[in-house]
């Protein structure tokens, strides 16, 4: 212990980032989130490899983070699935798997541990008992590092890519891009292929309506999005498509009922990466703050999102030419929602 609060003191003393001054052969990141955060952390997951090309750069986030470690293998070797904390509301807690869980994680040893969760209140105490020889991350006003944590001012504004390059940036990984990534998979082709949902669709020639969202407290009426999608057909003729995950047929279907123009039912048990491979071909894409917004993004896909009660300084798409955000929580602006989607449809021409 005394050895390692020694080398701690040394870091600082030489003033040097902490990825210079560790050059570390393995790196930990925790960031236990939904899709739209995780999407929206990829920029300093880049800039993370970039900075430490031959590390070994593991993720522990929420069990179906499998996938997005698999998805994003050119920057995440490893995966673990975190069992939960009392504290943190994204899951329920594994109590069974706890003590197993932490033992693991400080077997493996890692070289360096980074807090990228959020302000650090709870999430710095979970990384540290990570084990890892250093550990460092966000923390809130008031919170101080020690001998074994070093703590960067949480940002309380800004873009949340942004804010998380600004980590990573003054551990001494210099910012690579700040645009954020979806990429396709031969699987997400062919089970789009195998569903039947994109049959007939011309590229360029549809508009994706997105209902849903995980809070459907956060979700616009139904029947508003009916009237932008009957407008969007019949002024521009695009055929409409509207995409939900299988537990989102209801909302798919209430928004068809209240429509006037034919559409497709796209809200099936089709994967995320399927659902993205239908996204990248159409000319539009309206819906709430959702991670589809964060996947529209990633695939420069033009977009109208509609925004409840969350930050929209921070959770809006970084390109307002192509994304466009309004905060409407009572469904009262569809007019304006209208005006948006006219804006970004006719400002280029379709890519």
């Amino acid at each position: 212990m005394a050895a390692a609060a020694a080398h701690q003191e040394k870091i600082l003393s030489d003033g040097l980032p902490l990825l210079l001054q560790l050059a570390p052969k393995s790196v930990l990141v925790f960031r236990a989130l939904q899709l739209g955060d995780m999407l929206c952390a990829v920029p300093a997951f880049r800039a993370l490899r970039a900075a430490v090309p031959r590390a070994r750069i593991a993720l522990v986030g929420l069990p179906w983070a499998s996938q997005f470690a698999a998805r994003f293998s050119d920057y995440i070797d490893e995966f673990y699935a975190f069992p939960g904390h009392p504290a943190l509301p994204e899951q329920p807690v594994r109590q069974d798997l706890l003590d197993g869980f932490y033992e693991s994680m400080r077997s493996r040893k890692f070289a360096l541990a980074l807090q990228m969760h959020g302000s650090g209140e709870i999430s710095n105490g979970i990384v540290r008992a990570f084990g890892a020889h250093v550990a460092a991350g966000h923390a809130a006003h008031g919170l101080i590092g020690d001998g074994r944590f070093h703590c960067f001012a949480y940002p309380e504004t800004g873009p949340e890519p942004l804010r998380l390059l600004g980590l990573t940036a003054a551990l001494g990984a210099p910012p690579a891009g700040t645009q954020l990534e979806f990429p396709l998979t031969a699987e997400d082709e062919d089970e789009l292929a195998r569903s039947g949902l994109a049959a007939g669709l011309a590229p360029g020639a549809y508009a994706c309506i997105h209902p849903g969202a995980r809070n459907r407290e956060k979700c616009w009426p139904p029947q508003r999005f009916a009237e932008i999608a009957d407008r969007l057909a019949l002024e521009f003729g695009l055929s409409i498509v509207i995409t939900g995950s299988g537990q989102e047929a209801d909302l798919a279907g209430a928004v068809i009922g209240h429509m006037k123009m034919p559409a497709v039912n796209a809200a099936a048990p089709i994967s995320i990466g399927a659902m993205a491979a239908l996204m990248r071909d159409a000319r539009l894409l309206v819906c709430n703050d959702t991670g589809v917004s964060h996947i529209a993004a990633a695939l420069e896909l033009k977009s109208v999102v509609i925004f409840n009660n969350a930050d929209m300084d921070r959770w809006a798409p970084l390109d307002n030419r192509l994304h466009r955000c309004i905060r409407d929580p009572a469904g009262e602006y569809a007019n304006e929602v209208l005006a948006l989607a006219r804006m970004v449809l006719t400002q280029a021409e379709w890519r």
